[in-house]
């Protein structure tokens, strides 16, 4: 995995160590390392909140801090970082109401949709978690939700899109259970 990750990553996570805060790579650049293909994007997590990564760095977005998320720019790049959280209800189907913080990296990736997308990369330890089982599924081609696919579906209506543009993309299937799930959702 280490051969895809800048040298900027690594400068930005002693950055974040230092000051006493983790920091993993998560989403669509874990996926697309471990499936053997070049990352388009850096998303980052961390138990740091927004106020404190911006007085870590001299250029920060506060891109979605309502929920978490800033963009780090470190050396002409952009990296997105967004703390751990739990998420709330979402009454419009679309974006939580609220987001918790959490110190726990565990929690954050099973708020996640779909488990290929619920991996993280310890950029000190070059570790990969994998609670859900989405190196699994990505070496069985299959796209299943971490979790209940109703309650997923319910959360964001636009998770069942993505769902079908993960496995149009990248050749794969829809598990059985996850594919269920898409009909009472379209339906509610």
């Amino acid at each position: 995995m280490k051969t895809f990750i800048p040298k900027n990553l690594y400068s930005i996570e002693r950055i974040f160590r230092a000051a006493g805060h983790e920091l993993y790579l998560v989403g669509g650049a874990v996926r697309n390392i471990v499936l053997g293909r070049p990352p388009m994007d850096w998303d980052l997590a961390s138990d740091a909140q927004p106020q404190e990564i911006m007085k870590l760095f001299h250029h920060v977005i506060p891109t979605g801090i309502q929920h978490g998320t800033v963009t780090i720019r470190f050396k002409g790049e952009s990296y997105e970082v967004t703390t751990y959280r739990i998420d709330g209800s979402y009454s419009d189907a679309r974006r939580p109401d609220s987001v918790e913080y959490t110190g726990n990296i565990h929690e954050d990736l099973k708020r996640r949709d779909f488990t290929i997308n619920a991996m993280a990369y310890n950029l000190q330890t070059h570790q990969l978690l994998d609670p859900h089982g989405g190196k699994k599924d990505l070496k069985s081609g299959i796209i299943r939700t971490v979790g209940d696919p109703l309650l997923r579906f319910s959360e964001d209506g636009l998770r069942i899109i993505r769902g079908i543009r993960f496995a149009s993309g990248l050749n794969f299937s829809i598990e059985q259970v996850t594919y269920e799930g898409c009909v009472p959702a379209l339906n509610s």
